[in-house]
């Protein structure tokens, strides 16, 4: 009989308005397949969600952002291991470092929302990055 268990993750949308007040989201890399994500992990006991999805942003992406989120939505995604609540939140990038700790594994640019929604593999955030454009208005 296999144990079924529950983990939780979260994640967020890094974003910036350029200067001509359009929307563009930062993905990263995953490390072993090379493909475009969003910067997300397992939320740790003594954060909440958010926290926990800013600290993965730093430490996977090298972003800084604000503290006003917006929690785009949650899904579940059946692993090896379980099943695993995912949730993800809007994060406005206030700060780009050059040095971050895992900057050697992984690249991240900045895509517009379209080209962001067609590299994303994961539909349900491939939709939230979609909605995100409507919910900052």
């Amino acid at each position: 009989m296999k144990l079924e268990l529950n983990y939780h993750q979260s994640g967020v949308i890094p974003y910036r308005k350029n200067g001509k007040k359009k929307l563009e989201i930062l993905l990263i890399t995953s490390v072993k397949k090379q493909k475009w994500i969003i910067p997300k992990g397992y939320v740790e006991f003594n954060l909440s969600a958010f926290e926990s999805a800013k600290k993965e942003a730093l430490e996977e992406a090298g972003v800084v952002g604000t503290n006003e989120t917006v929690e785009l939505g949650e899904f579940v995604v059946q692993k090896s291991f379980g099943k695993c609540l995912i949730k993800i939140f809007s994060m406005e990038v206030i700060k780009e470092l050059d040095n971050y700790p895992e900057k050697a594994k992984r690249k991240r640019k900045w895509f517009d929302v379209n080209d962001a929604v067609k590299k994303v593999n994961l539909k349900e955030v491939s939709q939230m990055i979609a909605l995100l454009n409507n919910k900052l208005k």
